[in-house]
């Protein structure tokens, strides 16, 4: 088997908004764009946004997303927290800050119940490093 593509697709009340919201607050472009359904893509990562309602979703699983969180690693999580949550009353949930276990981040409701924890790797303390499988942190910061 050859993967060409694994990617999340969002079950949406509002397919157009909800696309809005990750076009203009962190830079997705679009690639497939209707009524029903948007694909999304920033850099090699893509996205996929569908409408709950729509008739290729099986019978009783059109339920919104609840429980899910979509990380989004950033090189500079202090830029897309300023220009995030200056848009549209967007109002963390979770205030940026430092994480012993080695992320700066900060979490956002998106649209539909998802929440967005924007993360930017920083070292972590001696007590969390070890948890690492791969302990090179020069990425982290």
């Amino acid at each position: 088997m050859t993967v060409t593509s694994f990617y999340p697709v969002l079950m949406s009340r509002d397919v157009a908004a909800a696309a809005a919201f990750y076009r203009e607050g962190l830079g997705f472009e679009t690639t497939y764009d209707s009524d029903w359904y948007v694909s999304l893509r920033l850099g090699a990562f893509e996205l996929a946004l569908l409408a709950h309602d729509h008739a290729t979703i099986p019978e009783g699983y059109g339920a919104l997303p609840r429980g899910v969180v979509v990380n989004l690693e950033v090189d500079d999580v202090d830029e897309v927290h300023a220009r995030l949550t200056g848009r549209d009353g967007i109002v963390p949930l979770l205030p940026l800050r430092d994480e012993d276990f080695g992320q700066r981040h900060f979490i956002v409701a998106a649209p539909d119940g998802v929440l967005l924890d924007v993360i930017q790797p920083i070292p972590p303390t001696a007590e969390f490093a070890e948890a690492y499988a791969v302990r090179e942190f020069g990425r982290l910061g």
